[in-house]
């Protein structure tokens, strides 16, 4: 999994004109993209991540402010640009292994407490955002996870 986070004082998600997520900050937003054999580690110890790095202002985490969090799927993190002027998308997980990834990880958010709130997954997204500071990091669990593979 590999997910940017940032830290917004707000963040609004529209699909097909109707507005599916929002939040008023401060809080982040989580961009999660999801690779091939992904599972229950990569959930818990990203989840994890997200909810307790002190991110927000006087250093401060999603779990010691209870910030909101806007969780958006985002397969183009794992997009390759080494070869060519066309991306390649082969170290996304296609939809139906990576849909029950993010909404485990969502799911786990909010066993962790967090209020969550999404975007559609697989829809056209307009997400629009106010980057506080800015502030904006990169999780990934081929880097937190010890012996973990790197998507090629």
């Amino acid at each position: 999994m590999r997910i940017v986070l940032q830290t917004v004082s707000r963040a609004r998600v529209t699909s097909e004109d109707e507005v599916v997520g929002e939040i008023e900050g401060p809080g982040l937003l989580a961009l999660v993209g999801i690779t091939h054999g992904d599972g229950p580690a990569e959930v818990e110890k990203l989840a994890a991540k997200t909810w307790g790095l002190r991110l927000l202002p006087g250093e401060r985490s999603c779990s010691d402010t209870g910030a909101p969090i806007l969780a958006v799927s985002q397969f183009t993190l794992y997009g390759d640009v080494r070869k060519g002027r066309r991306p390649s998308w082969s170290a996304a997980a296609p939809g139906p292994a990576s849909e029950p990834v993010f909404a485990a990880y969502v799911a786990r958010l909010r066993e962790l407490g967090a209020r969550v709130e999404t975007g559609r997954f697989g829809a056209h997204m307009d997400v629009e955002l106010v980057n506080d500071g800015p502030f904006t990091l990169v999780l990934d669990s081929a880097e937190l996870l010890p012996g973990e593979r790197r998507p090629s």
